[in-house]
């Protein structure tokens, strides 16, 4: 994978929302990386995604509109 995902850190999704990654962590029988995110807006849900599904491009034929590149992107704002 080419995208350097940091835990603890926030993560804007392509549709605009904010989350909070708490961590990567190891799927106990597979290997597969999972990343265990939550919403910044209530009511501040919890989600576990793979990390490669977490850390890849916009399906810009579904999503033309879209103004990023990757379905999360690193917060600096």
């Amino acid at each position: 994978m080419d995208r350097d995902i940091k835990a603890l850190r926030p993560y804007r999704h392509f549709k605009g929302r904010l989350y909070y990654v708490h961590s990567i962590g190891e799927h106990s029988e597979t290997g597969e990386l999972m990343v265990t995110y939550q919403a910044l807006y209530p009511p501040y849900k919890f989600y576990i995604r793979p990390l490669l599904m977490f850390a890849s491009k916009v399906d810009f034929e579904k999503y033309p509109q879209s103004k990023q590149q990757y379905r999360f992107e690193l917060y600096e704002g």
